[in-house]
């Protein structure tokens, strides 16, 4: 047909896995959340961020308690030491140009912290830092070295105090507590007399933020991935479900072992998989008519052919055994019509038989319906086969009589029609041909004088092999395919041929074709 009648159908690309649908749509989620778990590792840069703000505070603070030192006496320095420790959570250690301890706030005054020990956590805690250590390792963070408190309270032992006085600014560093909590010191020169002070602080806090954000995250995560599995299961078996349907009503099908499997149209479903199960279900119903067509039409053929060749197996049976001249002519004249009528129906069975597929693969074009009836009506009246007939042609409006089609077969259509009318006509009727245009379709009419087709059997005119026949037609002239060849000629051009009374009232049929109009753009 034409490209714009020609229905056109792509193949779908296969997935390149043999992967179930609804693994595919699980797939698709989980990847999507697992994208979003990734930004676990983004709060390690929340982390870092964390820590030169704490290093930075950790310096000012270091920085200001030393010159608040500076040149104090000592009474007053270790009162000062003692105060701040408390106050701020810090142990200060002030060392001499010696590197001896000289003043211990943890001595001066209780401890203002302590380590916790991590065998006497709850569980809870000794899994979080277990999810610590595991996303270091993820991470390739640097391994923290350990806290511990000399024994020997010299300076040495503290490489941060000997950084700090020799670049004369303040040095920090960062230790892990027995709890995995950071541990951050720093040192800084107290005036220029060699003097250095060492702040120690437990951040534990640091700690504690990473792992309530990491944590609230991780519940967010783990909720969104329920609730997609589960979105993501319903989805798929919103569609799967109805598709593993189809399909074992399909295999059904195929096989052929139970001619009343119904293929669910899933009325309810008003999405592209209830579009789908209607067409199925649509093609498997067009599919069932189609083969009972082909067997109906075989048996059809079967029973057609057996009466010409009954009587032609009988004629020349008896040929033998007739000496009359007379008898033997009448009985090869017998012998010959059954030869003509049975070739005759071989042709109009072989072209009924072809003519879908061929229609299938027709390109359309433009066709003017007023100047095709001409030239078949001229043709027709040249060739005399209307015999006493005479054919009329009206065209009941100005309009455009263009329609999309195959010349050859919508005359072949307007010749079965004829054909069909001249066959009731009496002699000297006239058969009208009427041309009309209603909104967007064409409408070819042809209208006789015989005896008209009895409401009750109109569609059983159009069916193969119809008998109903003038009384005084010659036997074998028709093989009751005319009508069926020409319908199903015109709803392959989407048109439409049905039969009705005389619109006039007069008594004879009207076999009315109804064919769409020619657009530009088909």
């Amino acid at each position: 047909m034409g490209d714009g009648w020609r229905q056109r159908l792509t193949v779908p690309r296969r997935w390149p896995w043999g992967v179930s649908l609804t693994s595919r749509i699980l797939a698709v989620n989980v990847i999507a959340l697992a994208l979003m778990a990734g930004s676990l590792f983004y709060i390690d840069s929340y982390r870092r961020e964390l820590f030169a703000e704490r290093f930075r505070l950790a310096r000012i603070e270091a920085e200001v308690t030393a010159a608040a030192l500076n040149g104090q006496p000592r009474a007053e320095q270790k009162l000062l030491m003692a105060r701040i420790g408390a106050m701020q959570h810090l142990r200060l250690r002030l060392y001499d140009k010696a590197g001896e301890l000289v003043a211990d706030s943890f001595a001066l005054a209780p401890p203002s912290f302590a380590f916790i020990d991590p065998a006497r956590e709850p569980p809870l805690q000794k899994a979080a830092r277990t999810l610590d250590r595991a996303m270091d390792f993820v991470l390739g963070a640097s391994p923290t070295p350990p806290y511990r408190d000399p024994a020997d309270s010299d300076a040495a032992n503290w490489p941060e105090i000997g950084d700090a006085l020799r670049s004369t600014s303040t040095v920090s560093r960062r230790r892990a507590a027995p709890d995995q909590t950071p541990v951050i010191t720093a040192a800084t020169p107290v005036g220029s007399g060699g003097e250095a002070l060492l702040m120690t602080r437990n951040a534990r806090d640091i700690t504690e933020y990473v792992r309530e954000a990491r944590q609230t995250l991780a519940i967010i995560v783990g909720a969104a991935l329920v609730i997609s599995i589960l979105l993501s299961l319903f989805l798929a078996r919103t569609i799967v479900d109805p598709l593993r349907t189809l399909v074992r009503a399909a295999v059904r099908v195929r096989l052929g072992r139970d001619r009343k499997v119904v293929v669910p149209r899933l009325p309810d479903r008003r999405d592209e998989i209830g579009l789908l199960a209607r067409a199925i279900s649509d093609m498997t119903t067009a599919l069932r008519q189609r083969i009972d067509a082909v067997e109906s039409f075989a048996a059809d053929v079967s029973h057609e052919l057996k009466n010409p060749l009954a009587s032609l197996r009988n004629s020349l049976e008896n040929l033998d055994r007739v000496t009359d001249p007379d008898l033997r002519r009448q009985l090869v004249a017998i012998a010959t019509d059954d030869v003509r009528r049975v070739d005759f129906l071989i042709t109009e069975i072989a072209d009924a038989s072809r003519i879908d597929a061929q229609l299938s693969r027709t390109t359309f074009e433009p066709v003017d319906m007023l100047r095709l009836v001409l030239a078949i009506v001229a043709e027709r009246d040249t060739r005399k086969v209307n015999g006493s007939c005479r054919l009329i042609v009206s065209r009941l409006d100005d309009a455009d009589m263009v329609v999309p089609g195959d010349p050859a077969r919508l005359e072949r259509v307007l010749h079965n029609l004829l054909d069909n009318a001249v066959s009731f006509s009496t002699e000297g009727a006239v058969i009208e041909i009427e041309l009309a245009q209603e909104g967007d379709r064409v409408i070819v009419a042809i209208s006789d004088l015989g005896p008209g087709i009895p409401a009750s059997v109109r569609e059983k005119v159009f069916e193969r092999f119809h008998s109903l026949r003038p009384a005084n037609e010659e036997f074998g002239r028709h093989s009751g395919l005319g009508l069926a060849i020409a319908r199903t000629i015109v709803e392959a051009h989407f048109g439409r041929l049905i039969a009705t009374s005389r619109t006039d009232g007069q008594a004879g049929a009207r076999l009315e074709m109804n064919l769409p109009l020619w657009r530009e753009r088909q």
